[in-house]
């Protein structure tokens, strides 16, 4: 068995590292303190060709493996997270239905802009009475004659205030419960179609988030993703990329939290000595690196299941559960190494901790987690597949 990244990964990640301190770290703090996305980053992330990690190049995109793509997120999460999100969602759930389920012409005229920068998009699923109960949307596309009349609210959506695209989840007819949903693309502009409230949060500041709001909204026939029903599967299937990619993310906080960590303990001296020299304080350290590799394995395992073919949806979930309740406890533990500093603004740590809370949730929820992995629990759990 071979634990560690071929080469070419490695070059991988030593240039995302690389072109995300250059491109995205001169922006953190100002975005940070003013709330804001620098939008400008979806015209450059374009020009770099950072966008569609693993879609084919033909479409624009960089045509790399899901392992690629782990690292990526990791790294961006780790410059900073709140920046991260919007980027991610471009590359992966904002677009990756127009890729499986999108006509060449949908292609031509969304997905090969979205990849350039030119168009940003958004995934709107989450409605104020549903999050991870998909089953329970309200949101309705009826059609009428060669278009569908859209109506229903939509909040939580990363990119709202700012998207030119809305990928959205709605349902076609309610007596068909989750066989009745389906897939659409709704651009800026469209009669009917307005951005809500802008939505404040605890952590993440500079990812734009909002209530988005369709009151007899007209979309064209022509802008319907795939078959009317069926879309049930398809977000089912992006959910479990997702989470793959949220995994990554939290990573990247983690292991930005336990550098920061690891660096003041080593500098702070207390008592005549460094504070690294302390049991509890190393032992917190030590806990930290423990289960960074412990969530880079589940991580880097999920990832490899789906490059591979085989069946990843639990390897997933798995991963998503385990990274994103370790972040917590290591950004926890972070702020309490810097002690009163790690409270203040001063220190990024502060940030870490907030931005972490955030991962439990999204892609569907740790509750989620555990019970989508109860369902496919074997007796022979623990062999090596």
């Amino acid at each position: 068995m071979d634990f560690s990244l071929d080469e070419e990964h490695k070059i991988y990640r030593e240039q995302f590292r690389k072109i995300f301190e250059k491109e995205v770290l001169p922006y953190v703090d100002e975005a940070e303190e003013k709330g804001e996305f620098p939008v400008h980053l979806f015209k450059r992330f374009g020009e770099l060709g950072l966008f569609g990690i693993t879609y084919p190049q033909e479409y624009g995109g960089a045509g790399l493996d899901m392992l690629a793509f782990v690292i990526y997120a990791e790294e961006l999460g780790r410059v900073n997270s709140g920046i991260a999100g919007p980027l991610i969602v471009q590359s992966s759930i904002g677009t990756e239905a127009i890729l499986h389920l999108g006509t060449e012409e949908q292609k031509d005229r969304f997905l090969k802009p979205a990849m350039r920068g030119e168009k940003i998009f958004a995934f709107a699923s989450t409605e104020p009475s549903a999050g991870s109960d998909l089953k329970n949307i309200r949101t309705i596309a009826r059609k009428k004659g060669d278009k569908y009349v859209v109506n229903g609210i939509k909040t939580l959506i990363t990119n709202g205030p700012v998207a030119d695209v809305i990928t959205l989840v709605a349902q076609t007819d309610f007596s068909k419960g989750y066989k009745g949903i389906g897939l659409f693309l709704v651009e800026k502009g469209t009669p009917g179609f307005k951005i809500g409230r802008v939505i404040k949060k605890l952590g993440n500041n500079p990812s734009p988030t909002a209530e988005l709001i369709f009151e007899d909204c007209e979309i064209p026939v022509e802008n319907r993703l795939g078959p009317e029903e069926g879309g049930f599967y398809s977000v089912m299937h992006l959910l479990n990329d997702g989470r793959i990619v949220v995994a990554a993310r939290a990573l990247g906080v983690a292991i930005a939290a336990y550098e920061a960590a690891y660096q003041y303990a080593q500098d702070r001296i207390a008592f005549g000595k460094k504070i690294y020299d302390f049991g509890e304080i190393r032992s917190k350290i030590v806990d930290m690196a423990v289960n960074i590799q412990a969530a880079r394995m589940l991580i880097y395992r999920a990832a490899w299941k789906k490059d591979r073919g085989m069946d990843y949806a639990k390897a997933a979930s798995m991963a998503k559960l385990f990274a994103t309740e370790a972040v917590e406890k290591i950004t926890r533990d972070a702020v309490q190494v810097f002690g009163g500093f790690g409270y203040s603004n001063e220190f990024d740590v502060e940030r870490y901790f907030r931005d972490a809370r955030l991962m439990t949730i999204i892609e569907g929820t740790s509750e989620i987690q555990r019970l989508i992995i109860g369902k496919r629990l074997v007796k022979h759990e623990f062999d090596l597949e």
